[in-house]
């Protein structure tokens, strides 16, 4: 995708303060260096610092073209201004930049290029030999080696994040697995059971229907062993388990949900709008899972806050949406986010992967005036859907 000029222009506020940072603390260094010299301080050549240092708002985007700039800069400076030999700050950030964000064979060509290049003109000489010389080039070895360094770990701690990542998303595909392997085999279990008493309890033996019930018998003891033996793909590697399954929770269940929250300590305000339906098992129970998961990270943290619970029922989808005040919103404090935008923890990942599941979509992101919002749409289509409550959990 192609990006924008005002996408390629973008810098953060972090950019800024390094910038400002530097300026500062280059244009303090030429002060004290040319009083020290016992030179006037030149409006121009301090003006040039500014410039070099303020160049690196665009190191992260154009980390080569901001190198270029702050050593043409500085060698302007050098060759106008009496300076003692010294590595300023803004050279070692441009240079720093180039070893973390380029190849290897860009960062050993800028290496060659910035010692010479800033020892340019420092100490009224072309190039001074002995010690400022010697210092240069081992302050952009140095550089260089810390931005190599720093580069091989951000790039082993995205790895471990990636797969932390893919780990959670596996795990939360096989608790889907185990809880649709509860939900389908319990309907194809009570079917095949029906089918069987029908077929030994008949009144009379119409060969045609009892053929129709055998039928019916064996394909349902067909379906459950190959879905059966599909999910057991998924649940590889998992531990047995010897507790028998509990019937699965439901949109009939976010009133307990609701409660527990509200005796956790939590303002919890539970609303329902459109005619109340039965939904099919699989999306009642994504819903549960949406709202459950959203108000445990409301409360982990969100801290002293009022949350709002909306399910709303429409002919062809169901609405899901779970939001809070942010921290503080008890106590008088201003309305922050409660988690930052454009990051999501396990939790979320669980979800999405829930609600794609079911071909809906999930939306989790900071409120405006402060807190967060976790808003989930689930198609169901007219008609669809199951019994909920005890003839459901039967």
């Amino acid at each position: 995708m192609s990006q924008t000029r005002a996408d390629r222009l973008t810098w953060t506020r972090n950019d800024a303060l390094v910038a400002v940072g530097a300026a500062a603390v280059d244009l303090t260094g030429f002060a004290f260096d040319t009083q020290f010299e016992g030179a006037p301080l030149e409006v121009t050549a301090g003006a040039l610092v500014v410039a070099a240092a303020l160049s690196l708002v665009a190191r992260r985007r154009y980390p080569v073209v901001t190198l270029a700039v702050v050593l043409a800069l500085g060698v302007v400076v050098n060759l106008t201004a009496t300076v003692s030999p010294h590595f300023g700050l803004a050279p070692a950030v441009a240079l720093y930049s180039v070893a973390v964000a380029r190849r290897p064979a860009v960062v050993a060509a800028a290496a060659l290029l910035t010692a010479p290049l800033n020892s340019l003109g420092q100490g009224g000489l072309p190039f001074e030999p002995g010690f400022g010389m010697l210092a240069n080039a081992a302050a952009t070895v140095l550089i260089v080696v810390t931005g190599i360094l720093v580069k091989r770990w951000q790039r082993e701690t995205e790895a471990n994040r990636v797969l932390l990542a893919d780990r959670a998303v596996a795990e939360e595909r096989r608790r889907i697995a185990r809880e649709l392997h509860d939900i389908v085999a319990h309907h194809i279990t009570t079917m095949q059971l029906m089918a069987g008493g029908a077929r030994a309890n008949l009144a009379h033996d119409p060969e045609a229907a009892r053929e129709a019930l055998v039928t019916l018998e064996g394909s349902g003891r067909l379906a459950l062993s190959e879905m059966r033996q599909l999910l057991d793909v998924l649940r590889a590697g998992e531990e047995p388990e010897t507790a028998p399954p509990a019937p699965q929770p439901g949109a009939g269940d976010l009133d307990r949900i609701v409660t527990e929250s509200r005796l956790a300590g939590m303002e919890t305000e539970f609303t329902v709008r459109g005619p109340v339906r039965p939904l099919p098992p699989t999306v009642g129970l994504t819903v549960f899972r949406v709202v459950q998961e959203a108000l445990t990270n409301a409360r982990k943290h969100a801290g002293d806050t009022r949350a709002r619970v909306r399910l709303t029922y429409r002919p062809d989808e169901v609405t899901v949406e779970v939001s809070d005040d942010g921290p503080g919103s008890g106590s008088g404090a201003g309305p922050t986010p409660a988690r930052p935008p454009g990051r999501g923890g396990y939790g979320l990942i669980g979800m999405r992967e829930r609600v794609a599941l079911q071909g809906g979509t999930l939306e989790a992101a900071p409120r405006d005036a402060g807190g967060f919002r976790v808003a989930a749409r689930l198609p169901v289509a007219p008609g669809a859907g199951a019994p909920e409550g005890e003839e459901a959990r039967r």
